[in-house]
């Protein structure tokens, strides 16, 4: 098992065992993983570290093999992905979350998931799983009814609006954290929502979910903080539950889409 963690304030490797950071002196709250402790259960295949993070790369892909190797995979995907006209005059709302499960060929996935390898095991680690997938969650729905709202034209669907979201909240926390260490992390990740927002400009890709994802990100997280160091607190019961909801509605969602495939066979 990877004893390794991260430190919430600085950001250096630390272990699971240390209660204050030997590199900035800040305290350490103990791992906020209540998701990531079920890793154990997979026979350590998902680490611990990015237990949630895993989970939701193995839907994106399951849903990718799903849309594209099986037949009926087109179907799929066009009752999944968000278009505005679906959404405002149709009420399909489960697509504001579906749609950001969903992808558009292999190297849009393989991108996706490459940086939600990376930015989500940080995110996940500071702030922990249940802000995570509360984030996570919050940030796909915002930056898909951005684009229901400001951008109707064309569908939309994939992971980034969720991305922009984490580096959204890693730029919050650059901001909470009032010293040199705090202004290095939302410099870097200033320049991260830089360059994918420049990188949207290509044809085809839709910078409207990219700014709303990462509005919703930032805004949530410079609200929620990083996890306290007493666990059965009612604020980190609330982000438990929370948490819960989200899960509950995805998955009620990806029902609806269900129902949607079920009702266009018919």
């Amino acid at each position: 098992m990877d004893n390794r963690r991260m430190c919430p304030n600085c950001r250096a490797f630390i272990t699971s065992s240390d209660k204050i950071c030997p590199y900035c002196g800040e305290k350490v709250p103990p791992r906020a993983i209540d998701l990531r402790d079920t890793g154990q259960m997979l026979m350590g295949f998902i680490p611990n570290a990015r237990f949630a993070t895993s989970i939701i790369l193995l839907i994106n892909f399951a849903l990718f093999l799903g849309s594209t190797q099986f037949s009926g995979g087109n179907a799929l995907v066009a009752a999944g992905w968000e278009t505005g006209v679906s959404v405002r005059i149709y009420h399909q709302y489960y697509r504001l979350v579906t749609a950001g499960f969903l992808h558009g060929g292999w190297l849009h996935i393989l991108m996706n998931c490459f940086v939600l390898w990376d930015i989500g095991a940080q995110v996940e680690e500071i702030y922990g799983a249940p802000r995570f997938t509360v984030i996570y969650f919050l940030s796909t729905v915002c930056g898909f009814l951005a684009c229901a709202y400001f951008s109707p034209q064309a569908p939309t669907l994939g992971a980034s609006a969720a991305l922009f979201g984490l580096i959204g909240a890693m730029i919050a926390l650059g901001f909470r954290t009032r010293n040199s260490m705090g202004k290095a992390i939302r410099a870097h990740y200033v320049r991260w929502a830089i360059y994918g927002l420049l990188f949207g400009l290509l044809p085809g890709i839709s910078n409207t979910a990219h700014v709303g994802g990462l509005a919703a990100g930032f805004g949530l997280s410079y609200l929620a903080g990083t996890p306290l160091l007493v666990q059965d607190s009612p604020k980190e019961t609330f982000w438990r539950v929370a948490a819960g909801i989200c899960v509950v509605l995805t998955l009620f969602s990806f029902f609806q889409l269900y129902q949607q495939l079920s009702s266009n066979v018919q």
